[in-house]
């Protein structure tokens, strides 16, 4: 290590750098582990440290990253957003199959871990304070972005009359299909949606 007289010793960047790696790598943990709680075990059983025992960490370690539990599930909020995000961007990425494919696939994200520990951040934000804000803004981003890939994959011609309106809808009943996954396996009626679905959205888009 080197040193200066006035200042002592200097850390060398290739030792401050596994430290960051560190850092950052049991913030991932932390902020996947709050992920999972939530969808598991809702807001009431998502405490720091039922989350620190999940990522492997100590309490204290993850008040260091996340002093309060709104700060690490405010976090959590910035988290499931991308990573929802990232989802839906990762759904197609030689561009969009069929319409039925695409309808099935926006409908699954609906029904997976990030869309059950986002209604879980939902009905926490409709409780606290702290969550109410960062939830709302980014759930409004989150959809903006869900509806405008929507439009992307399904070839919307939102010029045309009603066209915004039928993708919006539809992408409401996705919505619901995974609120109704929450109690039962919803499957078999979900497959007969999608392809009803399909062939509405063929007619109504052209």
């Amino acid at each position: 290590m080197s040193t200066t007289a006035e200042h002592g010793p200097v850390p060398r960047e290739r030792d401050r750098a596994p430290k960051q790696d560190r850092s950052r790598a049991t913030r991932q943990r932390l902020l996947e582990a709050a992920v999972a709680c939530l969808a598991e075990h809702g807001w009431a059983g998502s405490t720091v440290a039922v989350v620190a025992e999940r990522a492997g960490v100590s309490r204290g370690a993850a008040q260091h990253h996340f002093p309060t539990r709104e700060d690490l599930f405010t976090a959590a909020v910035e988290y499931v957003a991308e990573e929802r995000s990232t989802a839906l961007r990762a759904l197609f990425p030689a561009g969009p199959g069929d319409r039925r494919a695409v309808v099935a696939a926006l409908v699954d994200l609906y029904t997976g871990p990030l869309f059950r520990a986002a209604l879980h951040l939902w009905v926490a934000a409709s409780n606290e304070d702290q969550l109410r804000a960062p939830v709302t803004e980014l759930e409004a981003r989150v959809g903006r972005e869900t509806h405008r890939i929507a439009v992307e994959l399904l070839g919307a011609d939102e010029s045309r009359p009603g066209a915004r309106e039928t993708v919006q809808g539809f992408l409401d009943m996705a919505r619901g299909l995974g609120l109704a996954n929450l109690l039962t396996d919803d499957t078999t009626r979900r497959e007969r949606v999608v392809a009803q679905w399909a062939d509405l959205l063929d007619t109504a888009l052209g």
